[in-house]
């Protein structure tokens, strides 16, 4: 699956309990050939990073950093597994493991937005 993430936006529309991105966070993903990395923040993320890369078969493995607003440093793994919408629009549904914590994993989905 070819796609291109450089300046699309996306936010978060599910997420399982123990997570900390919300629908009030917005992703802004860059890419580079099949480096990927993306900048994050709302609801309770004060500032976020993530960077990784897109495998042969459409899938993104990265790792994530942010800080709460608590001011806690939280990091973690992801695999994203992207699915185009009819009406052209990218969304993502994310199996993530946090590596601070308890190292507990969840699940999530973002959907591409069209501007902010």
């Amino acid at each position: 699956m070819k796609f291109d993430l450089e300046g699309k936006i996306f936010q978060s529309v599910e997420n399982t309990d123990n997570g900390e991105v919300s629908s009030d966070t917005l992703f802004h993903y860059h890419q580079e050939e099949n480096i990927i990395s993306a900048e994050y923040s709302g609801g309770c993320i004060a500032n976020g990073h993530l960077l990784g890369k897109i495998n042969i078969d459409g899938t993104l493995r990265f790792f994530y950093h942010h800080i709460n607003s608590n001011g806690e440093l939280k990091v973690g793994q992801c695999k994203s597994t992207p699915e185009i919408l009819e009406d052209g629009r990218l969304k993502f549904h994310e199996e993530w493991q946090w590596g601070t914590g308890d190292n507990s994993s969840g699940k999530s989905v973002i959907v591409e937005i069209d501007s902010v």
